[in-house]
C-alpha cells in the first residue's frame, strides 16, 4: 500500500494523495472523481511497467567464434583488387548445397572483416585465397568468388556465399541451392596444410566441456578449446600433428563416442 510519503503521491494535493493511499474522502453532492486523478495514475503505472520490461528485455551479447587463424588482412574483401578470370582446368569440383551469410563485421579466418559487398565465400577444406567458381545449378548462372573464411558449419552444405555474390546468381532470396563449386588453386602441392576438427552443436556448456575434456585425455598436447556459437556450443582440436591424416582421425573417433554432434574437418590455412 503507497504511504503519503510514497514517490509516487509527491506532489498531489492531500485529497487526491489519500484516494491513491486507499483512504478515500466523502464525495460532495454533484462532485465527479477528477480524471486527471485516473489519468495520472495510468501513467505512473504504464511508465513502471514500461521500465520493468525494458529490463528484462536486455540479452547478454554472444561472442563471435574464435578465428581459425590464417595470413592476416586489414583490407575489406570489396577493397580487394578484381577477382582475375581462372585459366585452364579447375583443380577441384565439387557439387552441393550452398547459402549465403551475413550480416557483416567479423573476423574472417585470414583475417579481413567479413563485408557482404565483396565477392567472397567460405569453405572448410580450400586453401584460403582460393578463386572458386559457383554456378547455380537451378539457372545456370555463376559468380566468381575468393575463399577468405571457413564454414558452413551445417550439415550437408558445402559453401557460404557473400550477399552479394548470392544476389548474383538469384540464391539471395532462395536460400539455399545446389550448385557446382569449381576451385582453382593458388598454393603449390608442396605447401604445407594444417588441419583442425570442429564439433557441434552442443545445446549445453557441459556437453562441450565432456567433449574437451576427453580430447584432451586422449590427444595429449593438442590445443582444444570450447566456445560459443549463434546457435549453441562448439569444440575445436587442433591436432600436436595438425596435417590432414591426424585430423581426419579424430574426426572419426569423435564419431563414436559422440554419435549426436557432427564433426567437421577443417583446414587453418
Amino acid at each position: 500500500m503507497l504511504n503519503k510519503g510514497s514517490p509516487l503521491t509527491a506532489g498531489m494535493p492531500d485529497g487526491q494523495r489519500a484516494t491513491v493511499s486507499g483512504h478515500r474522502r466523502p464525495m460532495g453532492r454533484g462532485e465527479r472523481p477528477k480524471p486527471a486523478l485516473a489519468g495520472w495514475i495510468v501513467a505512473s503505472v504504464l511508465m513502471l511497467l514500461s521500465g520493468g520490461c525494458h529490463h528484462r528485455s536486455q540479452q547478454p551479447s554472444v561472442p563471435p567464434p574464435p578465428t581459425l587463424g590464417g595470413r592476416q588482412s586489414n583490407a575489406a574483401p570489396s577493397e580487394r583488387a578484381p577477382i582475375p578470370l581462372p585459366k585452364g582446368r579447375p583443380d577441384f569440383v565439387e557439387t552441393g548445397m550452398a547459402s549465403w551469410y551475413a550480416p557483416s563485421g567479423h573476423r574472417a579466418a585470414d583475417g579481413s572483416y567479413y563485408d557482404g559487398a565483396g565477392m567472397t565465400a567460405a569453405h572448410k577444406t580450400l586453401p584460403l585465397e582460393t578463386i572458386v567458381r559457383v554456378t547455380n545449378l537451378s539457372n545456370n548462372k555463376s559468380v566468381l568468388v575468393r575463399i577468405t573464411d571457413r564454414g558452413p558449419f551445417v550439415h550437408g552444405r558445402i559453401i557460404d556465399l557473400s550477399e552479394s555474390a548470392a544476389k548474383k546468381i538469384d540464391l539471395y532470396r532462395m536460400g539455399v541451392a545446389r550448385v557446382r563449386v569449381e576451385a582453382y588453386l593458388r598454393t603449390s602441392p608442396a605447401t604445407q596444410s594444417n588441419w583442425c576438427v570442429q564439433t557441434g552443436v552442443f545445446p549445453t556448456r557441459k556437453d562441450a566441456l565432456d567433449l574437451k575434456r576427453a580430447l584432451l585425455r586422449r590427444y595429449a598436447g593438442s590445443q582444444v578449446i570450447e566456445f560459443t556459437g549463434a546457435t549453441g556450443y562448439w569444440v575445436r582440436i587442433r591436432p600436436a600433428r595438425p596435417d590432414r591424416a591426424e585430423a581426419v582421425a579424430i574426426m572419426e573417433w569423435i564419431g563414436r563416442p559422440f554419435p549426436h554432434v557432427v564433426p567437421y574437418l577443417v583446414r587453418l590455412n
